[in-house]
């Protein structure tokens, strides 16, 4: 199983990070978790096409997790010679937001359809809400959800991926809580976004400081990482954006509260279990 990093940044631009978005590849299996901003330039990069996701799945509403899910949708669309669905797996109102993209990409819909001979149906796209339980089995992998806690997002949600007696749990933005716990317990690497709290309560913007109600910080996220009694925690979605020659800082906080190996990725960073 092979977990790529194809966005480690936040919602601000970033020239060297693209939006959170990671590709897992288990088996014959690839599944997009979250489509940030920049998300099928860096899926290009790593050998990955739209036409290649079994599955996209989304931990939450947050626009920065989901800003280029339009262009999955099209790209997915204009380059298959058939129907082929693509599966859209999220929390509850992930169906408003697949319905309001594709009511933005009427015009280009209908242009397309119209200059196409061959091209005779509109993007194909399956929506699972869920909360929790399994949401997708197929060719020995297995996903599953569960509820976390990025409150007022709700419901926000964390999926373990299990094949060939590997897992990883992708944890999206939470603070630490019981269904992540749950979760996580015993995979072989967790994926975790990150804030630096001791930096953010340090600015004087409150909308900045705000972000510490409902994520994560770096001890946290390792503290999550050490009960589940994981081998590998893997950093992602850095606030403030990581400056490159930082990430020994970032690892050294982790690496407090946990034994195991800590990766503190940049973009198209893989880690193999």
């Amino acid at each position: 199983m092979d977990v790529v990093l194809l966005g480690t940044g936040n919602p601000l631009p970033d020239p060297d990070r693209a939006g959170p978005a990671t590709l897992v590849r288990a088996g014959s299996v690839t599944l997009l978790v979250d489509a940030g901003r920049g998300v099928l330039p860096r899926a290009a990069a790593a050998g990955c096409g739209a036409g290649q996701f079994g599955a996209v799945l989304l931990t939450h509403l947050h626009s920065d997790h989901f800003t280029d899910l339009n262009d999955v949708i099209t790209t997915r669309w204009v380059t298959s010679f058939a129907p082929a669905p693509l599966r859209i797996i999220g929390p509850p109102r992930t169906g408003e937001v697949v319905d309001g993209i594709l009511a933005s990409l009427r015009p280009d819909i209908e242009f397309r359809i119209a200059h196409h001979a061959d091209l005779t149906w509109e993007p194909p796209v399956e929506v699972v809400e869920t909360v929790e339980g399994l949401v997708l089995e197929e060719s020995g992998v297995r996903v599953t959800a569960a509820p976390t806690d990025h409150r007022p997002v709700h419901p926000s949600i964390a999926f373990r991926v299990e094949h060939d007696g590997r897992s990883v749990v992708l944890a999206g933005d939470t603070v630490p809580c019981d269904g992540l716990d749950a979760l996580s317990a015993g995979a072989d690497a967790i994926v975790h976004t990150v804030i630096r709290d001791d930096v953010v309560r340090n600015v004087p913007v409150q909308r900045f400081a705000d972000i510490c109600d409902y994520h994560s910080s770096v001890a946290q996220a390792a503290q999550t990482a050490k009960r589940a009694g994981a081998k590998i925690l893997v950093l992602t979605h850095y606030v403030p954006g990581l400056p490159s020659g930082d990430e020994d800082v970032w690892r050294a906080l982790a690496a407090e509260h946990f034994d195991g190996e800590v990766v503190v990725g940049a973009d198209l960073t893989t880690v193999t279990l």
